[in-house]
């Protein structure tokens, strides 16, 4: 059998709190929503910008917890401003008849990126 890449977690429309250019790289997220999107540190994530649609890749930093966090760091921190509404999607390999059946963890933060 062969496997394919799958949508594993996704926040939706989290709100732009910082841009960072002079931070090495990465988008910093409150750890809390890491948890309840089942996303990890270090994790290659994908992250799409609803206001200007820029699409990136780049890696999560945990950000404090509790804090609302979004920031994108380094080069990333050109593809949005304060404010902004992003998607930030993580996906997983997996064997094709797993796929069928997977469940993506999906995680609808408030307008502070808090979780309802």
């Amino acid at each position: 059998m062969y496997q394919i890449q799958i949508l594993k977690s996704k926040v939706h429309r989290a709100t732009v709190t910082e841009a960072n250019i002079d931070y090495v790289g990465s988008l910093t997220m409150d750890e809390d929503l890491m948890d309840a999107a089942n996303m990890l540190e270090h994790e290659k994530i994908q992250v799409v910008n609803v206001n200007n649609g820029e699409r990136i890749e780049t890696y999560l930093i945990k950000g404090e917890r509790g804090s609302g966090i979004i920031c994108l760091n380094g080069p990333a921190a050109r593809k949005a401003v304060v404010g902004d509404i992003v998607i930030i999607i993580s996906y997983a390999l997996m064997d094709f008849e797993v796929a069928k059946t997977f469940k993506p963890t999906v995680v609808f933060p408030n307008a502070a990126n808090r979780l309802v």
